[in-house]
């Protein structure tokens, strides 16, 4: 009886061995790929997500509007450009949240200083909602993929 339970324990542990090793192995793993992007042993990274809502001061004339758009796009191009922010971009829908902003920072602090330097924040046009997020570190390759299909530049 001993004999028979530790073959069964023996079997068992070679089966979940194997199991845990298959799951764990990936076979495309690019180390430098990797190293490049921050990433984790899962593939992640910690980042900032920002929500831009509606700011408290939208009563700016139509002209001043268009230049905090305007300049709200060039602080966002900026951002990119000094690889702080991966993803950006308009929510399609009426509603309080207008956009979203994914830093590549670690701290919420890192993220505020970062929204600081937004013109239609300072003007109280937007206002951000920050949060920590874990996300996949393949994001960091978004900028340079949005160069290759982008025609247009803002």
């Amino acid at each position: 009886m001993k004999k028979l339970i530790t073959l069964f324990l023996l079997s068992f542990s070679t089966i979940l061995f194997s199991q845990n090793k298959i799951e764990s192995e990936n076979p495309r793993y690019d180390a430098a790929l990797a190293k490049k992007s921050g990433a984790d042993d899962y593939g992640m990274k910690k980042y900032v997500i920002a929500f831009l809502k509606t700011g408290p001061n939208r009563n700016q004339d139509s002209a001043t509007a268009v230049m905090l758009q305007s300049a709200h796009m060039a602080n966002i191009v900026r951002m990119a450009e000094a690889g702080h922010l991966v993803v950006a971009g308009p929510f399609l829908d009426d509603s309080e949240i207008k956009g979203i902003y994914i830093f590549n920072v670690e701290t919420i602090e890192q993220a505020k200083a970062l929204t600081e330097t937004d013109p239609a924040i300072k003007a109280g046009r937007l206002a951000m909602e920050l949060h920590p997020w874990y996300g996949s570190a393949a994001l960091m390759q978004t900028t340079q993929i949005h160069k290759t299909i982008q025609k247009k530049t803002f």
